[in-house]
């Protein structure tokens, strides 16, 4: 490969770009006119604009993004995550245009992106799914006592938590499909949906798997992704914590028989819950590059792009599973724009100031700018911060401290929130589950700071030097000054 276009915008974009510069090849960014000056537009070697009134709709637009591909004579695409990373059709219409697509082909996409299908196939390999009822409405309806109560109710072509109910009695189950069956049609284009067992308070267990296309697969280990909000992950970690060994390699086993099974092709992830009393049950497989990648790459000393584009290229696997020895720990956070004490809501802003935690161990993956503004049009997520240590207590330390060290002025987030949650002593004892960040809510609540407080922290960031002592000790009267700051 000589150029790749990169089919996505943000961190993502700015990350495949790093190691495509590693290895010599030019980039292509596309952006849309909101997107002109961000940061993965500036790191691209050459970049194109995409035409849309609706800026997200740019970035979905098959058509577009192949022109663009063929215009700037590159050789392949690489569709991140998000937006088209998981459409068949744009894999199929990607090669259809001579261009290589650095994903898995579209036969793979369709069987493993439909969760009922991936679910009748995964069974068929031996690996376990918890027990489940598919069918039209009233068939799903009629036998869900046969798995009883409560029910998970989700999208077969979903994911992200659209689509997706709790059922805990049977007079709430005929308004659950409906409106989950409505939500997935607006959201995914098929209303199809299909009722599981609901598991109170699992983990949420990954395991990040690379395959040749040819039968042949390997696992690169496991994450622990149990830290959610609204079913989506702000804070992964590998290896997983207080798991034991005999389950981790049955775990991870069981993955790599389901993509030597499918004859996958490149990186994917698949996912399990993990009940309290040790079963675990297949959830489903990601056909794309994960978010979390980082904390496998930082256990392993691996890059996962790199490996991408040498198996999209034809290349062997390259690895064999004796030679795969993971070394320390590894934690990311997902920094986000959004207001935690708020139930999460989404914030806007323009970045007025950012500073980015340097030190041993730690990593920021990000695509952010001073005076970039954030807006409505694009997921919340601004980048991630990850943090290794030879421990899981090394690198808490070493998140917590870089989080402490890490300012965003000018937009809500969660930084602060994040660091709560890991100086939370159930946290740091591994005591995680999917509805940690809820039973913990009470706790993880910001103290309301006071006025000077807030103004000693904006002077620090500022690079300012006050005098802090008569800042903490001064309550001044409306309007007055404190020096050349006023009040």
């Amino acid at each position: 490969m000589r150029r790749v276009l990169v089919a996505n915008r943000g961190e993502i974009a700015c990350r495949i770009m790093r190691t495509l510069r590693v290895l010599g090849i030019a980039s292509v960014a596309v952006y849309h006119h909101e997107d002109r000056s961000a940061p993965h537009v500036q790191a691209a070697d050459l970049a194109l604009p995409l035409s849309a009134d609706v800026p997200s709709a740019a970035y979905l637009d098959r058509q577009q993004l192949i022109a663009c591909a063929l215009q700037a004579a590159a050789d392949a695409v690489h569709p991140g995550y998000g937006f088209l990373s998981e459409n068949a059709l744009f894999a199929e219409q990607v090669a259809a245009a001579g261009l290589t697509f650095i994903g898995p082909d579209a036969a793979a996409m369709r069987l493993l992106g439909d969760k009922i299908r991936a679910r009748e196939f995964a069974a068929a390999h031996g690996v376990p799914v918890a027990p489940s009822i598919v069918g039209e409405l009233p068939e799903i309806a009629r036998r869900a006592h046969e798995i009883g109560y409560p029910l998970l109710i989700k999208a077969a072509a979903g994911g992200g938590g659209k689509g997706m109910r709790i059922v805990r009695s049977a007079a709430q189950l005929a308004e659950s499909l409906q409106l989950a069956a409505q939500e997935a049609a607006r959201y995914f284009g098929d209303g199809r949906v299909y009722a599981e067992r609901y598991l109170e308070q699992p983990r949420h267990i990954e395991v990040q798997v690379l395959g040749d296309g040819q039968g042949g697969a390997v696992h690169l280990f496991e994450r622990e992704c149990s830290v959610q909000r609204r079913y989506q992950k702000i804070i992964e970690e590998s290896p997983a914590p207080r798991l034991p060994a005999e389950l981790r390699a049955a775990m991870c086993t069981a993955a790599v028989r389901l993509t030597a099974a499918a004859r996958y092709r490149n990186a994917g992830t698949v996912e399990f819950v993990l009940a309290a009393g040790g079963e675990f049950y297949f959830l489903e497989m990601n056909t794309r590059l994960q978010v979390e990648h980082p904390v496998t790459e930082c256990i392993l000393g691996l890059d996962l792009v790199a490996l991408q584009l040498r198996i999209a290229a034809g290349e062997a696997l390259g690895l064999t599973q004796p030679q795969l020895l993971p070394r320390g720990h590894a934690i990311e956070c997902r920094i986000c724009a959004e207001e935690p004490e708020q139930e999460f809501r989404p914030a806007t802003g323009r970045v007025g100031v950012l500073h980015v935690p340097q030190g041993p161990g730690v990593r920021f993956d990000g695509g952010l700018r001073q005076g970039q503004l954030i807006t409505p049009s694009f997921d919340s997520m601004l980048g991630k911060l990850i943090a290794w240590g030879p421990d899981r207590a090394a690198a808490i330390e070493r998140l917590t401290q870089a989080l402490a060290e890490f300012v965003l002025l000018g937009v809500p987030n969660n930084v602060d929130y994040l660091r709560r949650v890991l100086e939370h002593g159930q946290f740091r004892a591994g005591a995680l589950h999917t509805g940690f960040l809820a039973q913990h809510a009470a706790e993880l609540t910001a103290p309301p700071a006071t006025p000077p407080q807030q103004l000693v922290a904006a002077l620090a960031a500022l690079g300012c030097d006050p005098d802090f002592e008569r800042l903490r000790q001064h309550t001044p009267e409306p309007h007055a000054s404190i020096g050349p700051w006023r009040n």
